[in-house]
């Protein structure tokens, strides 16, 4: 609104020509969402605990986690509003990837606080059905695909990280290939947040990230000069990732060890859905396997997990799954596996970044 609101003036006053620049309100946008984030979280913590919407901690899990129960949850509430209200104010809300952001952020949020929202119903670490929410997800997912597919001069071409003529043309099978992205995404962001800050952290760094991925990605000179598909108006969505990243920001000043609150599936559930639709949106689909491999690895330590326990009939492959629960089991302390996997974060996205330039 800010956007819509003040660049208009520039006609009569130059200084307000600041405006049009991407870079501009990208630092503005994580400045504000963080600020949101930051000043309204107190105020939250304490209003969660008067309605006593609280963490429930699975029994089948480390024991330790067992201090945790009793922590204010729904965090992502919070969160979620940051971004949105920082879109809002810093993004020109006329831009077609902007409103899918904004709607994504909407609906899998949905979905995430319905999951909390039972799970203080029945007062357990089990809210919706796993088929429920998945088929929520995928419905939701085919929907963003579809909106995505139809954008005008959005290319239904794929691309691969370090390859720079090998991009196949999906056609109209990229809608359920969007979907699948932003529904594993969403899935394994949800699986990480297991431990205090170990799931946002990630987050913050791939938001980052993406920054750059989607500024160079529609600029049309930067994106020909790189050799990677230049998509018109996605340059945009860089302040939508600012904006992701500064609530993230603002959210890990609460969330860090020892968490005052969780996100919650309202929180996970979202965010790893806008992971994936901003993949999907800066063609960089298989490098988001590369940039959020940490979400990668834990979802497939919990297929490998329940796939051996079958197979073997009985057995486990690890001590216990997702793989931070593992660690856990072996002795690491909470912080130091929390760190370590901020660290493989960070490593992740050089690689992903450098990808940009070794075609």
């Amino acid at each position: 609104m800010i956007y819509l609101f003040l660049y208009p003036l520039h006609e009569t006053f130059s200084f307000f020509n600041i405006f049009r620049y991407i870079t501009f309100r990208t630092i503005y946008a994580g400045l504000t969402a963080f600020l949101i984030c930051f000043l309204l979280g107190p105020w939250g913590i304490k209003k969660l605990k008067q309605i006593q919407i609280k963490q429930f901690i699975r029994e089948e899990g480390p024991q330790s986690h067992q201090l945790k129960a009793g922590t204010p949850t729904i965090g992502g509430l919070l969160i979620l509003f940051s971004i949105v209200t920082s879109t809002l104010l810093w993004a020109d809300l006329t831009n077609r990837y902007i409103l899918i952001l904004i709607f994504t952020a909407v609906t899998f949020g949905l979905i995430g606080f319905a999951d909390d929202y039972f799970k203080q119903a029945k007062k357990k670490n089990n809210g919706l059905s796993a088929k429920g929410k998945f088929l929520l997800q995928t419905f939701v997912g085919i929907l963003i695909g579809i909106l995505i597919w139809f954008t005008p001069d959005f290319s239904s071409k794929i691309t691969f990280p370090f390859l720079k003529n090998f991009t196949p043309d999906l056609g109209i099978l990229y809608i359920p290939f969007a979907a699948f992205v932003i529904v594993g995404a969403s899935n394994a962001v949800n699986l990480t947040d297991g431990l205090d800050g170990l799931a946002i952290g990630p987050v913050i760094i791939i938001g980052a990230t993406f920054m750059l991925f989607s500024y160079v990605t529609g600029h049309v000179n930067i994106a020909e000069y790189l050799h990677i598909n230049y998509v018109s108006g996605c340059g945009e969505a860089t302040v939508f990732c600012g904006a992701l990243a500064g609530a993230g920001l603002g959210f890990l000043w609460f969330n860090t060890y020892p968490a005052q609150i969780f996100m919650g599936d309202t929180g996970s559930l979202s965010l790893g859905a806008l992971i994936g639709v901003i993949a999907v949106i800066t063609k960089q689909e298989f490098m988001l396997v590369i940039l959020g491999g940490l979400f990668v690895v834990e979802a497939l330590s919990v297929i490998i997990q329940v796939g051996f326990f079958k197979i073997s009939k009985g057995k486990r492959f690890f001590r216990m799954a997702p793989l931070h629960h593992h660690f856990e089991l072996k002795g690491l302390s909470e912080p130091k596996i929390i760190v370590r996997f901020w660290i493989i974060s960070i490593i992740l996205a050089l690689i992903s970044i450098s990808a940009l330039k070794l075609r």
